[in-house]
């Protein structure tokens, strides 16, 4: 479908391996910047050319090297994005070491439990913070001969150095990598584990070199754009998308400093690609709606009338719609609206992908008609990750879009979306019994979504197959599809429908601490006090603003009860996963009094 290629671009039998791959790309454009980051010391931004990052990697190497480790040991890292991930992970694949990427994010203990499951050898972290959160378990970490800090960490555990001590001062040329195939184990991620203990997905070379690779049919990355990395690179998503696929095209790839500031980068860097998941592009979306509530009517005339007329446009270059009177509005409308609020995400990018969970039609609807082509993808950490994505110029912004190149996809009992390719994992660390739950004999994956897929071969993911609720009445309903709606609401942050073999649904809800000042405001409630989350003129409020967003839902869906609360949901207080995952188990055990208290008199 894409006519235009990236001819420079790798392919997995020219790189043969991960580390080969970066070998390559340094042969062939040593000069080239391939990263750029914050220098946070001196306040600058720095670049870095493949040449110089393959000297760091050098250094990396020969500190690893000194370990005494055999091939196929495990080291993990647990950076944020920075060119040191990068450094370490070739360093490592060079001495044929097994990459485990950690969470910067993560609980101590969950920490402790991969680091054991893995018997990792060698942990690369970064701060003093990190160290002291680590302080509890370090003792339970009895397979790791060698824990680096990238700063100066005060302690006086033997096993830890500083990487400035760690690393050769003088520099070292790149040693020649431990001979490796292409079908080899290269990395070990652990899942989220919503439900339970991580498990580690075991991704070979080929499991990633080919994914990149077989992605750019649907989508190519040229030697002249320029990425900006936010996402973590533990992420599987932002591994292979926002890593190796660079490698592999020679793009160059700036760092983020963080999520408060990435509006500033995306203004700074001006990417001509962004890879996300659509939480970003909910908080967005969030904000210019609230904005629009504090406006002028004409403001959100003009601002609906652009996403409309943008929206008819992008049908009739799709070939499914026509021409209309109101495109000559256009250029007027582009540049009152739809220009500034591009401008405020850099105004180069060209394309925006989605991923790692479902983006709402609105919100793609939105970006698509302000002149963003928002292309949706799909995949799971299992399949390196990407199985489907859609074209730009075939793009379906409500369905994940076709299978990429090389992967199969078909429907299983339940309508589950089964995946085979050279994708899929070799299976999961230690737990032979969950691999073979997950991959049939023949070679198939069940996903575990719930799918069905359209005339044009465009897959529409439909809800979870653990993920329904039964109402006591047998009438069955998907909270993710219900939460996704929800979210539309700017008033609402996170929310977790419940109602298991209940007689109907209630919401817990977090609230945005700023529109709920606004709100409560019109309630004539004081939005400082605990007590004004359990008005029930405030209830009444927020439900009708639910049952809105909730309307195209059957008449038995409807969220009858809801606890509001401003304390929001996080991976330290243990409700969230470190991918931003909700634990429904764990949410629903911590506010089981108050959902009772929903249930009362029923």
């Amino acid at each position: 479908m894409t006519t235009t290629k990236n001819q420079d671009a790798i392919s997995p039998n020219q790189a043969v391996t991960l580390h080969g791959l970066f070998l390559e790309r340094v042969r062939r454009t040593p000069d080239k910047i391939a990263y750029r980051y914050f220098d946070a010391r001196q306040s600058v931004w720095v670049d870095l050319s493949w040449a110089q990052m393959r000297d760091q990697v050098a250094r990396w190497q020969a500190a690893l090297a000194r370990e005494g480790l055999a091939k196929g040991d495990r080291v993990a890292l647990m950076l944020r994005n920075c060119p040191q991930w990068v450094m370490f992970d070739q360093a490592a694949m060079s001495l044929g070491l097994i990459v485990v990427p950690l969470y910067t994010v993560d609980r101590a203990d969950s920490i402790a439990y991969i680091v054991n499951d893995a018997q990792v050898k060698v942990l690369l972290f970064e701060t003093a913070q990190q160290w002291q959160e680590l302080a509890g378990v370090v003792g339970q970490m009895g397979c790791v001969q060698r824990f680096v800090a990238l700063d100066e960490v005060p302690g006086d555990e033997e096993r830890l150095v500083s990487a400035a001590r760690y690393l050769h001062t003088q520099t070292v040329q790149l040693q020649p990598p431990v001979p490796c195939e292409i079908g080899e184990l290269a990395s070990i991620i652990y899942t989220s584990g919503t439900t339970g203990k991580p498990k580690g997905v075991m991704l070979s070379h080929n499991n990633m070199l080919s994914n990149a690779y077989d992605s750019m049919g649907t989508f190519t990355v040229f030697g002249s754009d320029l990425m900006l990395s936010f996402l973590p690179l533990s992420h599987t998503f932002e591994r292979t998308c926002g890593y190796y696929l660079q490698v592999m095209t020679g793009a160059t790839v700036a760092y983020a400093r963080s999520i408060p500031l990435l509006s500033e980068d995306l203004q700074y860097i001006k990417p001509t690609i962004l890879i996300s998941v659509p939480r970003i592009y909910e908080r967005v979306y969030a904000a210019i709606h609230a904005k629009l509530e504090e406006g002028s009517p004409v403001k959100r005339l003009l601002f609906n009338l652009a996403v409309e007329v943008g929206w008819a446009r992008f049908l009739r270059e799709q070939g499914r719609g026509g021409w209309k009177l109101s495109f000559l509005l256009w250029p007027l409308l582009q540049k009152l609206v739809a220009q500034k609020i591009l401008d405020r995400l850099g105004g180069r990018l060209r394309t925006a992908v989605s991923g790692g969970a479902a983006l709402a039609p609105e919100i793609s609807r939105m970006f698509v008609g302000l002149g963003l082509p928002v292309v949706q993808g799909y995949g799971l950490t299992e399949t390196s990750p990407i199985v489907a994505g859609n074209y730009l110029e075939n793009n379906f912004p409500d369905s994940v879009g076709q299978p990429i190149r090389g992967v199969q996809v078909k429907l299983g009992e339940q309508s589950a979306l089964l995946v085979k390719g050279p994708n899929v994992m070799m299976g999961y660390w230690n737990n032979p019994e969950a691999t073979r739950a997950m991959i049939d004999a023949d070679g198939w994956l069940n996903t575990g979504d719930v799918a069905h897929i359209s005339e044009t071969g465009h897959v529409y993911i439909t809800g979870r197959l653990k993920e329904i609720i039964v109402l006591s009445n047998g009438e069955k309903i998907p909270p993710g599809d219900m939460e996704a709606a929800i979210l539309h609401d700017p008033l609402i942050d996170q929310v977790m429908i419940c109602g298991e073999g209940k007689p109907y649904l209630v919401a817990l809800a977090v609230l945005n601490p700023d529109v709920w000042k606004a709100v409560a405001a019109k309630v004539g409630v004081r939005s400082d006090m605990p007590e004004s989350l359990t008005d029930s003129n405030v209830e009444a409020k927020v439900l009708r603003r639910i049952a809105r967003n909730i309307s195209s839902f059957p008449g038995y869906a409807k969220v009858h009860r809801v606890m509001l609360t401003l304390e929001p949901w996080t991976i330290e207080n243990g409700l969230l996963t470190p991918t931003l995952k909700l634990k429904r188990v764990t949410v629903s055990k911590q506010f089981a009094a108050e959902i009772e208290e929903l249930y009362k008199g029923h």
